[in-house]
């Protein structure tokens, strides 16, 4: 395996990973946000206003998005494995 194939597929690995992440985690940071400046207008400190909404919005991305997620999860892997033959050699 020379220098080119690991940096693609770093440079692959990197890509799937974000293409992965970035749907569950910016509603659940938009959310996060918009729950803490509605505590700090109302004054209302309590933990689980932060929690439950969080967990709503990353349950329904998971529900809405989960099929595309596992088909490009399942399309990195086999493309991964169908072009390890350079890698053994």
């Amino acid at each position: 395996m020379d220098s080119a194939h690991a940096l693609d597929a770093g440079r692959e690995f990197i890509l799937v990973t974000l293409k992965l992440s970035l749907p569950i985690l910016l509603p659940g940071l938009i959310v996060g946000i918009l729950v803490s400046i509605f505590q700090a207008a109302t004054q209302i400190q309590e933990f689980t206003l932060t929690f439950v909404p969080k967990l709503l919005v990353i349950i329904t991305v998971l529900v809405v998005l989960g099929s595309w997620m596992l088909s490009t999860m399942v399309a990195y892997i086999t493309h991964t494995f169908s072009h390890m033959g350079p890698v053994l050699k």
